[in-house]
């Protein structure tokens, strides 16, 4: 035995179907295609097909989508707070409260401090985020920064505790129970 009598097995090869070549082909009229349509039509190939599956384009909305877990998150730069300073809208100490007020926020809003601008005074700022080079300036110049772990509106809803505190208590982590 040697590679010049190799054959494919018997039935695996079979000639090409031959399109559009009258009725006695056996695949004449439609051409094996069909009645009429785009898809009948040469060049014709669908982008994507799922199967019988709702088509990934038919299940994403089209007019933007907003998620229903977001945060909503207010950007307050240190300038601002410098600006609330000079005017005397805020004194040494600036709660979740005083940022919901100055910034014309819901209680639900999360509120991240950010590091565009300079601070002289010293200040005790709570908030919920707060970037790196804010948090230098803020220590820098003497101040004091504060993670908040909740909103407003579910630091409300704690029982037994006032507002301030309940803002720091850290949510509890959800856990999944396996089923037996």
């Amino acid at each position: 035995m040697d590679l010049s009598s190799l054959r494919p097995a018997k039935g695996a090869v079979r000639n090409r179907k031959r399109i559009g070549r009258g009725q006695g082909s056996g695949n004449g009229t439609t051409a094996g295609k069909g009645n009429k349509g785009q898809q009948s039509r040469s060049g014709y190939s669908r982008p994507i097909s799922e199967g019988g599956q709702m088509p990934l384009y038919r299940r994403l909305p089209k007019f933007g989508f907003t998620k229903p877990n977001r945060k909503q998150v207010v950007a307050v730069n240190l300038s601002q707070i410098a600006r609330w300073i000079e005017n005397g809208k805020v004194s040494s100490e600036i709660s979740v409260a005083d940022l919901k007020l100055l910034c014309h926020a819901s209680k639900n809003d999360y509120f991240k401090i950010l590091g565009n601008g300079e601070l002289t005074a010293a200040v005790k700022i709570t908030a919920h985020f707060a970037s790196r080079t804010a948090e230098e300036k803020i220590r820098k110049a003497g101040g004091e920064l504060t993670i908040a772990e909740r909103t407003l509106l579910e630091a409300e809803r704690v029982k037994g505790a006032p507002v301030e505190e309940a803002l720091l208590k850290p949510k509890a982590k959800v856990r999944k129970s396996k089923k037996s």
